[in-house]
């Protein structure tokens, strides 16, 4: 898949003297959560693969449920020969293996396990399948433009999926970089204790005496550690290339970022970097 990168200019008035920000990146946006306001916006209404920023999604999805009592956060979940199974990064589930739906959600939402996804679906909905219809009409609801479609529980390419009986292999997920902010955006302001989840730098699980370490370097502390960076997402497929939608709080202003589609793990951060420096300098 070819990455297109372009010099990018602002709709609003120029800050700083500044005349553009060049973006290696396929897609990138940044909201202003307080105002609802687009302060940057680069080929943000294209359907792109958006990997496993999706599986926000997923997290949405799990919230609803507990709130409704639906499920608890200490139900245990048996775990699937498919969840077992699936491609990438993932807890090192076993077939008919418990673990709580606490200890799946952290597991996903902090260090992007594929098979902590796909169990937490099968528990809501009976199959990844239906799971997958329930996130759809979820969009809809929210408000998701229709360039949005989420084909599974994970993010990854249906080709990861196809040997599985029960999994969701017949499309590809794809999201535009808008509708990944304003996921984003309603799942914090839905549920904002999720970012006590992912602002978390590592989670453990009964299973396992190695730490599930975030893959969010922008958090304090880590490589691209950043003031104020609390979430969200990382993704990562080869068509998709290296994703991020990143929320940061500063002041009581806090910034929704999206970049999708740049070339390696190192540049969507730096790419974020570069929004936030400029989003800082905007007048609220």
């Amino acid at each position: 898949m070819l990455l297109g990168w372009t010099t990018v200019h602002f709709a609003k008035k120029d800050v700083g003297g500044t005349a553009g920000l060049h973006m290696e990146a396929e897609s990138a946006v940044m909201l202003d959560a307080g105002t609802g306001e687009w302060l940057f916006v680069h080929n943000g209404d294209e359907p792109l693969p958006p990997a496993s920023m999706s599986k926000m999604m997923t997290e949405l999805m799990v919230l609803d449920a507990v709130q409704a009592r639906k499920m608890k956060w200490s139900d245990e979940v048996r775990i699937s020969e498919y969840a077992a199974g699936v491609a990438g990064a993932g807890m090192g589930l076993q077939a008919g293996q418990k673990a709580t739906v606490r200890e799946l959600f952290e597991a996903m939402a902090i260090h992007s396990c594929n098979d902590a996804a796909v169990a937490l679906a099968e528990k809501i909905a009976g199959t990844e399948t239906a799971f997958v219809k329930r996130m759809n009409k979820k969009a809809r609801d929210i408000g998701l433009s229709r360039g949005t479609r989420f084909a599974n529980a994970t993010g990854l390419s249906s080709g990861d999926l196809k040997g599985f009986a029960t999994a969701a292999a017949e499309e590809d997920t794809v999201m535009t970089a808008k509708d990944v902010a304003l996921l984003a955006e309603h799942l914090i302001r839905s549920y904002p204790e999720v970012l006590d989840t992912t602002r978390k730098p590592e989670t453990l699980w009964r299973g396992s005496s190695t730490a599930l370490r975030t893959t969010n370097e922008m958090l304090p502390g880590q490589r691209f550690g950043t003031k104020g960076n609390d979430g969200l997402k990382t993704g990562y497929t080869k068509r998709a290339g290296y994703c991020f939608a990143g929320t940061t709080e500063r002041g009581g202003r806090r910034l929704i970022t999206v970049v999708m589609g740049t070339a390696t793990p190192e540049a969507r951060f730096e790419e974020t970097k570069k929004l936030l420096d400029y989003g800082w300098r905007v007048k609220a």
